[in-house]
């Protein structure tokens, strides 16, 4: 009997707490210790390395790379191409986030840079970023889409086409989209929105989703599924922003692949 997708997601997230997959973050200073704690709290490990000295080290015993440039300078940026090419050598998923691409000429020319010379399992950004880097508009204010791009549906596929990747538009409706499949997760609370870090954790659930699964739009699809229920499992319990963003980590650690496969709304198209 072929399985439900509700099926399919929630038994990616028992493999992640059996393998226990590490993942390599180099990534920004904001979001540091949220990212870490939400690794551990989905069954992962986190590994925070920078140093360009020891990155083919790190990522070769790594199971996912996620690349976060939020707080880039020229070092890191070294870091992440010397851990993007050994991992790119070694068949390991890289899950890029493009934080603030469309800001500036600099964050945009990176993350190009990226797109254009390493192999990404996933690219995950909001409306504006993703609006920057395919050329299709969109704008970012800081770090944040104050314009969503026009059918972001068609702009997701025709760049997850043009780069070989699977291309994430989060948002009120998760898009995912690859070369051939196509899917909306609509998954997720409004107070999402109101802590830093969201966006960013977001990627890193995709990595760990990824690290256990090669169908990487079903990965991604399935990654921000399971952070939405838990996004609404914790608004249930706060009062505001602050309370929030501490039941949202206590969410993702009490999550079970019943729950998941109950409240999981994903449409594949």
């Amino acid at each position: 009997m072929k399985k439900t997708i509700n099926k399919q997601i929630a038994d990616i997230f028992v493999r992640i707490k059996e393998k226990k997959p590490l993942l390599h973050h180099i990534t920004n200073f904001v979001v540091m210790n949220d990212t870490a704690n939400l690794t551990l709290h989905i069954g992962a490990l986190p590994v925070m390395a920078h140093a360009k000295e020891e990155m083919e080290e790190m990522t070769a015993i790594s199971n996912a790379l996620i690349l976060n440039p939020g707080t880039l300078n020229a070092e890191w940026v070294k870091s992440m191409k010397i851990a993007g090419k050994k991992a790119n050598s070694l068949e390991i998923p890289i899950i890029l986030d493009p934080v603030g691409a469309g800001a500036t000429t600099y964050r945009t020319k990176t993350n190009l840079n990226f797109l254009h010379n390493l192999r990404l399992a996933v690219v995950r950004g909001n409306s504006g970023e993703i609006g920057a880097l395919s050329g299709a508009g969109g704008k970012v204010k800081g770090v944040e889409s104050v314009e969503d791009i026009k059918n972001p549906e068609r702009i997701a596929q025709k760049m997850a086409q043009r780069y070989g990747t699977t291309v994430v538009i989060t948002g009120k409706r998760d898009i995912v989209a690859n070369a051939k499949d196509f899917y909306y997760v609509d998954n997720g609370h409004e107070l999402m929105a109101t802590i830093t870090g969201t966006g960013c954790m977001s990627t890193t659930m995709i990595g760990a989703f990824a690290a256990v699964e090669k169908n990487y739009a079903l990965a991604a699809t399935a990654a921000l599924a399971t952070f939405g229920i838990a996004g609404e499992m914790a608004a249930k319990k706060s009062n505001g922003p602050a309370s929030f963003r501490v039941a949202l980590l206590d969410s993702v650690y009490n999550l079970a692949p019943e729950i998941i496969e109950k409240r999981a709304k994903v449409t594949k198209v």
